[in-house]
């Protein structure tokens, strides 16, 4: 029971990093993969081990395996360089696959020395291994010399020979029978041939299925350490892990896969990414740019992936633009932001407070993030670090009741209410939470363009400082209310009028129901059904009648007045009489 405790704290897996055989091998727009969600390892199941010699195939099968386009394929050797887990499945039965980088004991490159570490890592707590060759060339001194590595580590092992495409090529294969096994597997990883016997065996060769404990996967916060090249992201987190997890070199670039790493920590778990350094575009080159845009494809997915993003950067170079863009984001993806200023052992106390000044200067844009002073290499601030993480999660996922929302908005408004914009005063009706991670409002309003930016950007301020959303991006949308026509109103009331009449008509009908019949005598009508009695009214009292008013007398009609133009006294003037026509 501890050994598997112990895995599931060291167990990790790529995010969703795509790639094909060769470099424009990217997803299809919609494409969500069913598997790499959590780490693999978390339910304690066996492991499976794929190995082999660099560029024969090993994360095209671990793909395929996984069923899922995990781990980076590229035409070029030695791009995998850290162990990938993934959790999948075949006839039943779920199992662990760890995918390896290529082991080479000949080469003196430092990298590869480092690769050979990891893979005799996933030998020892393997219980199958995968040898995987190359089925269309010759064996090497690297395939022997990983056989004697195997044979000694007394595990099961299944021989596969790789890119075995048709059954011609299963004569090629058979050349590792040289090694004295007793089967072959030629298969294709890349078109799918082969790959059921492979998983058939692969299941007959595992342990009996231990008892099953009832843990599932349960959502634990999810953290993504991104920044620049060489900025301190693996150290950071063999340190956390307290072990040599992730592969660190003086060269930039070593990590190209976002790998997922199950943390248990003073009893809390947790999911870190580590996931590749991302550069200018501009200092890409061209040889390198194939596999560094998957790098980086990945390391934005692992930013969708995680609930807090937690910015390293370096103390000592200070923030640059490209930190900036990297925190832009994450935060225009609504995810939680911590700010980590690592190699601090390296700097005084004053050259410190210089260098978080200007990461708060070069990142206006995120005031409410915190900042952490740390040391990868010593662990210093490591506890600051989790404790801010831990308060940041909290923040993040916290939901506000509806009454304690509009308390808080009916004081706000006593105090700043909204001005009046284009001649309309903005009214505010009232305030729900409709999410969280982020945390999302909508306000009831009854002009919502008439709401200025600036007083939407004080709201917001007002709720993370009331409520404490500190390292949180707080959105809020403003929704006009829904006013009824005269048309619904009309309906409605058509409605409920139908459904009185209904309801009296169901009265009527039990009322019948329950009286006795009567008959009617001859030559005689039927008594009426009985119906409602009704409330006996009051007699009426006679009123007097108030008297008539008299008719008035008609107005006396006002004399004409002479119509003419007025003199300078302002008396009209007499007509003029028109001359008499003279005689002839």
């Amino acid at each position: 029971m501890t050994k598997h405790r112990k895995r599931a704290v060291t167990r990790e897996v790529p995010s969703e990093s795509f790639g094909g055989e060769g470099a424009s091998a990217f997803p299809k727009e919609g494409f969500r993969p069913s598997r790499g969600e959590m780490p693999g390892g978390l339910r304690h199941m066996p492991i499976v081990a794929v190995v082999g010699r660099p560029n024969v195939g090993k994360s095209t099968l671990f793909n395929r395996l996984a069923r899922a386009r995990l781990a980076i394929v590229h035409d070029q050797a030695g791009v995998t360089r850290d162990r990938h887990y993934a959790d999948t499945s075949a006839f039943g039965r779920a199992y662990t696959l760890v995918d390896t980088g290529g082991f080479d004991p000949e080469d003196e490159d430092p990298m590869k020395s480092g690769i050979a570490a990891h893979v005799k890592a996933a030998i020892a707590e393997s219980d199958v291994v995968v040898f995987v060759t190359d089925g269309t060339t010759e064996l090497t001194s690297a395939d022997r010399a990983a056989v004697k590595l195997l044979r000694r580590a007394e595990k099961p092992v299944l021989f596969a020979a790789n890119k075995a495409d048709s059954p011609r090529r299963d004569a090629e294969a058979f050349e590792l029978f040289r090694f004295g096994v007793d089967r072959v597997f030629p298969i294709s990883a890349l078109h799918g041939r082969g790959i059921g016997d492979l998983e058939a065996a692969i299941i007959e060769a595992l342990p009996p299925p231990p008892e099953d404990d009832g843990s599932g996967e349960d959502r634990f916060p999810r953290l993504a350490f991104v920044g620049r090249p060489n900025a301190g992201k693996s150290s950071l987190t063999n340190r956390i892990l307290g072990e040599d997890r992730m592969l660190v070199s003086d060269q930039p670039g070593t990590t190209r896969d976002a790998i997922r790493v199950l943390l248990q920590k003073d009893g809390k778990t947790y999911v870190l990414s580590d996931t590749a350094g991302i550069r200018k575009k501009g200092q890409v080159t061209k040889a390198d740019d194939a596999v560094e845009s998957l790098g980086v494809f990945s390391a934005i997915r692992a930013i969708e992936k995680a609930h807090i993003v937690v910015l390293l950067a370096d103390a000592k170079e200070g923030v640059a633009e490209q930190d900036a863009k990297i925190l832009g984001l994450a935060e225009e993806r609504g995810r939680a932001l911590v700010i980590a200023l690592n190699k601090c052992d390296l700097l005084s106390q004053k050259e410190q407070d210089q260098a978080e000044e200007r990461a708060r200067d070069k990142l206006t844009f995120a005031p409410y993030a915190p900042i952490v002073r740390l040391s990868a290499k010593t662990g210093r601030g490591l506890g600051t670090l989790f404790k801010t993480i831990d308060d940041t999660y909290e923040a993040f996922t916290k939901r506000i009741p509806t009454g304690a929302l509009n308390r808080f908005f009916e004081s706000v408004l006593e105090t700043h209410p909204p001005p009046t914009k284009g001649g309309k005063a903005p009214r505010l009706y009232y305030v729900t939470q409709a999410e969280t991670a982020p945390p999302t409002f909508v306000a009831i309003t009854n002009a919502p363009d008439a709401i200025h930016f600036s007083y939407r950007r004080f709201v917001v301020n007002q709720l993370r400082k009331h409520f404490g959303f500190e390292g949180v991006p707080v959105r809020v949308f403003y929704k006009p209310k829904r006013q009824t026509s005269r048309q619904e109103r009309d309906e409605a009331r058509g409605q409920e009028a139908v459904l009185l009449a209904d309801v009296d008509d169901v009265g009527v009908e039990d009322e019948r129901e329950d009286a006795a019949p009567v008959k009617a005598p001859k030559n005689k009508k039927a008594p009426s059904l009985p119906h409602r009695a009704s409330a006996p009214t009051e007699p009426r009292t006679p009123q007097k009648r108030a008297p008539a008013k008299k008719a008035a007398a008609p107005r006396k009609a006002a004399p004409k007045r002479p119509s003419g133009p007025r003199t300078a006294a302002g008396k009209r003037a007499p007509a003029r009489k028109s001359p008499r026509p003279r005689s002839t």
